[in-house]
Formats: C-alpha cells, sequence, structure tokens
C-alpha cells in the first residue's frame, strides 16, 4: 500500500511526465539534462517501493526521450541528426557517444561570437556536471532492470565526454576540465573549471566501473581506469568545501557514493572519502541557515532541496560504517559523523517550506516549475536517487 508521502511524489510525477511530453509522448517535448536525470531516478525509486510497471517504463521512456532530443541537434540548427556525427541508425544504437546537450532556450554561442556572461546561462551546449549526472541516471537503470546497455551508454558518454572536457592548458601543465563545451564538444564556451566537477567525475567512473562488473564483466572497451587516473591527479590537494546549498548537498551525496564503494570492498576511495567528509562538514559549519528564513521570493528552491537530498544521505553513510566499521578503518570517521547530527534538522525545515502551497506560487518557484518539482519530489522521497552499486 502506498504510503501518503509515496502518493504525495507519484502525483508530483506524474504531472512532470505530462507537463514536459513524456507521458502522453508529444512530438515536440520539453527536455532539460539535469532535471531529467533526477526524474528517472525518481521514477525508480517509486518502481522501487511501489512495485507498479508504470514507473519502471517512465524511467525507461525518458531515458529514450533524452536521448533522441538532447543526443541529436536543435531544431533552431543549420546541422541535424546526431551530435555525434554518427548515422541514424548507428547514432540510435550509440545515442550518448557525443555527449548529450543541456537542453537551454537559446542556441550555443558560436566560436565567432563574443562572449556574453549573462547571456551565456540561457545558451546551449554541454556541462559536466550535468553528464555525470545522467550517467549515474543511467547507471541506476541498468541496476534496476538488470539490463547492461544503459551502464554501457553511460560508459560511452563518460569516455566521450572526459576527452573533451579534460585538457592540458601548456605543455608539461596540470590537466584541468573546462566547465561548459559546445555542442558538438569541439570548443570550449566556458573555460573555468566547476568547483566539483573532478570530483564528480571520480566519483561517477567508479560507479560505472563496479556495475560494468556486476552485471557483465568488464571489457575492453568500457575499461575506465585510464579516465580515473586523470581524474585522481586532478583532485590531488584540492579543498571541496563550499557555502553554496546545492553545492553541500553534491559534497555529502559523493560522500554517500564513496561510501557503498568503500562498503562494497573497493578501497581505492578511502583516502577521498575522509576528504570529502571533512570538507562537507566545514561546509555546513559555514553555510548560512539564515537563509532558509527569506520569504520565497529570494530563495532557490532546487539549490536548498540539493542540500536536503544530501543531508538524507548522511543517514545513508553512516548505517554502512555502522555495518562494516573494518571497511573504513577511520578513526575520526565517528566524531565527524556525530558533527553532521545537529545539522539533519535542516532537511524538515526546507521540505516543509517547500510543501507550503503558498510558497510555490512564487514567481522564482514558477520560473523554475520543473527542476524545482523535480527536486522536491527526491527530497521528499530520495531512495531513488540514493541507490548505488
Amino acid at each position: 500500500m502506498e504510503t501518503p508521502k509515496t502518493i504525495s511524489v507519484s502525483r508530483i510525477m506524474l504531472d512532470f511526465a505530462e507537463r514536459t511530453g513524456l507521458a502522453p509522448a508529444s512530438v515536440s517535448p520539453e527536455r532539460y539534462l539535469w532535471t531529467d536525470a533526477f526524474a528517472v531516478c525518481n521514477f525508480l525509486g517509486l518502481y522501487m517501493q511501489t512495485g507498479d510497471e508504470q514507473y519502471r517504463h517512465l524511467a525507461v521512456d525518458l531515458v529514450g526521450q533524452v536521448h533522441a532530443v538532447l543526443g541529436r541537434h536543435r531544431q533552431d540548427d543549420e546541422r541535424a541528426g546526431w551530435i555525434s556525427g554518427l548515422s541514424e541508425e548507428e547514432g540510435r544504437k550509440r545515442p550518448t557517444a557525443g555527449g548529450l546537450r543541456i537542453g537551454k532556450k537559446l542556441n550555443e554561442r558560436k566560436l565567432s561570437e563574443p562572449f556574453d556572461e549573462q547571456l551565456e546561462w540561457d545558451r546551449d551546449g554541454q556541462y559536466f556536471h550535468y553528464l555525470t549526472q545522467w550517467m549515474h541516471a543511467l547507471d541506476s537503470v541498468s541496476r534496476a532492470t538488470g539490463d547492461p546497455v544503459f551502464n554501457r551508454w553511460a560508459t560511452e558518454l563518460a569516455k566521450a565526454v572526459h576527452a573533451g572536457f579534460v585538457y592540458r592548458p601548456r605543455k608539461g601543465a596540470e590537466k584541468r576540465l573546462y566547465w561548459k563545451m559546445s555542442i558538438d564538444l569541439s570548443y570550449p564556451l566556458v573555460a573555468s573549471m566547476g568547483h566539483h566537477d573532478p570530483l564528480d567525475g571520480i566519483i561517477t567512473y567508479y560507479e560505472l566501473q563496479e556495475t560494468s562488473r556486476r552485471l557483465s564483466g568488464q571489457s575492453s572497451s568500457q575499461d575506465l581506469s585510464g579516465e580515473i587516473a586523470d581524474m585522481t591527479r586532478i583532485c590531488a590537494d584540492k579543498n571541496w568545501a563550499t557555502d553554496d546549498p546545492l553545492g553541500i548537498g553534491g559534497l555529502l551525496t559523493g560522500a554517500c557514493r564513496i561510501a557503498h564503494s568503500i562498503f562494497s570492498g573497493n578501497d581505492a576511495g578511502s583516502g577521498l572519502f575522509d576528504k570529502v567528509l571533512q570538507d562537507s562538514l566545514s561546509s555546513l559549519q559555514v553555510f548560512d541557515s539564515r537563509s532558509l528564513r527569506l520569504p520565497a521570493d529570494y530563495r532557490l528552491a532546487f539549490r536548498e532541496l540539493g542540500l536536503s537530498i544530501g543531508l538524507q544521505a548522511v543517514r545513508k553513510f553512516k548505517g554502512l560504517v555502522g555495518q562494516r566499521p573494518d571497511a573504513f578503518r577511520r578513526s575520526a570517521i565517528a566524531s565527524i559523523l556525530r558533527s553532521f547530527e545537529k545539522h539533519l534538522p535542516l532537511v524538515e525545515t526546507i521540505n516543509t517550506f517547500w510543501l507550503n502551497e503558498k510558497n510555490r506560487r512564487s514567481a522564482i518557484w514558477t520560473e523554475h516549475l520543473n527542476i524545482n518539482m523535480i527536486m522536491l519530489a527526491t527530497s521528499l522521497s530520495p531512495d531513488g536517487y540514493l541507490s548505488f552499486p
């Protein structure tokens, strides 16, 4: 029997499916990579909770629609077909071979056009941190369905975008990542490196490798050891601390993903786990929670909901550490985990505020309706998103 919370999340997700042209399927659906990655996981979560096959079908159908829309050139672009340049038939078999578009309203900035920082936020292209979210979503579908093809697509996506985003600024310099690339990955749109992009990369690559080994045995074409080595070097000595609520949530979710890997017997991430855990705690300690007392018109809901999701990940990795303390072997972990306790009530504070219909009538909520509703659904029921190998 469904609980009231499950029913609420179900309503959010079914409304999203109808509003964006997923079900019933539209000839011109509204697809956006970050939102859709979380939506896939939410549908899988509902499937795991209820056993209702409609949610599994919606997750798989959403994957197909994202690839058919964001894996191809825009309708207002002079180019056509798969952004990978593959033929129609081959592109359908390998839909992630060229990466995936963000899904922004405006077309990308051409190489000859001047850079406009404000306008760039509304322009299309590829974001590394959106792509890693999609890799996780695809991997989640493989684990939920037992079909390795989604993991293979995720791995091919990892290889394609790693080759496009990772570069060496000059001979002998350490490698870096571009923050935003062109639709076909041929030139950078924003050259700076996202604060957590390399961390997202290495954690996601480990996850894909673990699922690949479990489901189908890892072939040479699915080996990400070279990409992992690159990310390991880029991540070396980085400080991940941030005062951004979405960034903090991402750190906590990342810590949970590393904990799952260690729990499963892969201790390669042990040192990274300690560092991410400590930087997450440092971030929470400097986060100004007074911002959560502002009126809805002054708040970006999806960023706060990202923090709520991350705080719920704390409970999961605490449970993993408690079940197998021998696997973690870090004397400082117990005290660090205890320090998170005082921050956990923020989950209820954030969820309660955005469940209030009055707050969801604010202009800034409706301006970002789809991403806000999907992140709210994830925050209310995070198990689909916080599912790892």
